[in-house]
């Protein structure tokens, strides 16, 4: 393990990192908020830790092996997030503890967008800009980890994804060099960015409120600058706006880029994935409509712009709100739920399992009912036109009962902190599909839950965003030797 270079590049990192606290200042100097103190301070913090990290290491140059990639991935979002909270546990308001502020920044920073928070709407500018901004680079950095770093540490969703599917994604990497991959990845989610902000204030959002919203939506994020979320502005503009962009931010980004490099959307139709995902969002919005108008909750047009808003915010896992779905009728808060654990497609901002590992999951159940039928049959599971390896769908088994494990796990261990089964069931998983709002004590915010309870999600949430093997390989002792 090369632990000179390691922290080298994680001195880098935080000095990188402390001028994301230089925006804030602005902002606060601007509407004159009083709380620019609150970021002088992480920035002085941040940049002088980072400088005295580096500067014993500075001259060290190694190549980095696998394992160090690990290390580095892990300590990304570990590092970022502790000092990300810095200028919430400095502010005068909120004035949070230590449990709260590194809640309230991982959830930021991996885009669960749980919230610890109440009283949003009368919060600072500046910290309500700050905790928009930490899912925006959050974001960012998932898309840069889902497809260019990952697969280079031969795991996560984008390795699969390129390895064993058809059509303009099966190359290692969208462009020759890394550096490439992340400066055309870095101009897509700019572009989607700027227009979803220019889309909301066109609709009637403020400006402040359309920039922040828009770094939310695109992240898959869910934070808002108001408490009632998405349902503060009660225009269904603004919610067709926030579903198209929730929809096409939770598509694996590759299909956008050579979107972007082909001038042709036709790719994303012939995608399984995309196909699939779809088809999801689809079959859930409809029966969620028929039932809300079934149970007579809304009317049919009301029940139609609310199933559609709500599905598409939950199913990939974004987190807005319009309703107060967990006290929705029958069995549709279970539902949604549930389909959070699917969430987004492999190299986008969505969490949850992924819709391509569901997708194999489902044609392998299928296989080995197939070969009760005919037992002597040889039979491929296929995505597209192309059969896809048995290494490749024990990987997916794999992924898939580990995560199960791990929620078994964390949820036990919610449930001995002494909270009830549905909030400790949906927190869970709130956190591990980087969802955010659960059902139970935890359907509106997490700030009434004790603090062991809240660094228990804290890791689920860091175990989700890494897709889960990348955190527990650090666990293994073999990983440490030499």
């Amino acid at each position: 393990m090369h632990y000179r270079v390691i922290l080298r590049i994680l001195g880098i990192l935080l000095m990188v990192f402390s001028i994301t606290m230089l925006p804030p200042i602005g902002v606060s100097i601007f509407y004159d908020d009083g709380h620019d103190y609150a970021f002088v301070g992480a920035f002085a913090i941040t940049l002088i830790t980072g400088f005295l990290i580096w500067l014993p290491v500075y001259r060290v140059r190694q190549d980095l092996r696998t394992r160090d990639g690990f290390l580095i991935t892990v300590l990304f979002w570990v590092v970022l997030g502790l000092f990300g909270a810095v200028p919430l546990m400095l502010s005068e308001s909120p004035h949070l503890t230590v449990a709260d502020a590194v809640f309230e920044s991982l959830s930021g920073l991996t885009t669960t967008g749980a919230t610890v928070m109440t009283g949003i709407d009368i919060l600072p500018k500046s910290i309500l800009y700050y905790r928009q901004q930490l899912q925006w680079l959050g974001g960012m950095g998932i898309i840069v980890l889902a497809v260019a770093i990952l697969p280079m540490l031969g795991i996560g969703g984008m390795q699969l994804y390129r390895a064993e599917t058809p059509g303009p994604v099966k190359d290692n990497k969208l462009t020759p060099r890394i550096t490439e991959t992340a400066k055309a990845l870095w101009y897509i989610y700019l572009s989607l960015t700027v227009a979803c902000a220019l889309g909301y204030w066109a609709a009637g959002m403020t400006l402040f409120d359309a920039i922040g919203h828009s770094f939310s939506t695109v992240a898959i994020g869910g934070f808002s600058t108001h408490d009632a979320s998405m349902g503060y502005f009660d225009s269904a503009t603004i919610e067709a706006i926030c579903t198209f962009f929730m929809v096409i931010s939770a598509v694996n980004f590759s299909l956008h880029f050579f979107a972007w490099r082909q001038k042709s959307i036709l790719h994303y139709f012939q995608d399984p994935e995309f196909q699939f995902y779809v088809g999801i969002l689809a079959a859930v919005s409809m029966i969620t409509m028929f039932a809300l108008i079934g149970t007579e909750t809304y009317a049919p047009v009301e029940s139609m712009r609310k199933s559609i808003f709500m599905v598409v915010s939950i199913a990939t896992t974004t987190g807005f709100s319009t309703a107060d779905f967990a006290h929705w009728p029958a069995m549709l808060p279970f539902m949604l739920f549930v389909a959070a654990f699917a969430g987004g497609c492999a190299g986008s901002t969505g969490g949850g399992m992924k819709v391509i590992r569901v997708l194999l999951i489902l044609k392998q159940g299928h296989r080995e009912i197939m070969r009760l039928v005919h037992p002597n049959a040889v039979i491929p599971v296929k995505l597209g036109n192309k059969p896809i390896s048995d290494r490749v769908l024990e990987a997916v088994w794999g992924f898939f009962s580990v995560y199960l494990i791990v929620f078994i796990i964390m949820l036990i261990a919610l449930l001995g902190t002494g909270l009830d089964q549905v909030t400790a069931w949906s927190a869970v998983g709130a956190a591990l599909n980087n969802l955010g709002p659960g059902l139970g004590d935890v359907a509106v915010h997490y700030g009434n839950l004790n603090e062991t309870a809240k660094w228990i999600l804290c890791f689920a949430m860091l175990l989700g965003r890494l897709e889960v093997f990348t955190l527990l390989v650090l666990f293994t002792p073999a990983f440490w030797k030499r």
